[in-house]
């Protein structure tokens, strides 16, 4: 079977965000959180308390971003 790249999520303290998404993104939203259900046996109550770790993760892999970032970080510590 093929691995989800979101394997787990945490149920944490919520913090309200308003977003609109695409039809066919939520439903493909909903598919998600029952697949991802169905591998961690635990079920996903909200397939919208996904959307953090998706984020997460798709920061945590890009690597342009990482290194724009990095920059930043360090320009930042010469401005001060």
């Amino acid at each position: 079977m093929t691995k989800l790249k979101i394997q787990s999520f945490e149920e944490a303290k919520p913090v309200k965000v308003t977003l609109e998404l695409p039809a066919s993104v939520h439903r493909d939203l909903v598919v998600y959180a029952e697949l991802l259900a169905r591998e961690c046996e635990q079920p996903v109550r909200d397939p919208l308390k996904l959307i953090v770790p998706m984020l997460s993760r798709f920061m945590a892999t890009d690597r342009a971003f990482a290194k724009l970032r990095r920059t930043h970080q360090v320009f930042r510590k010469r401005e001060g």
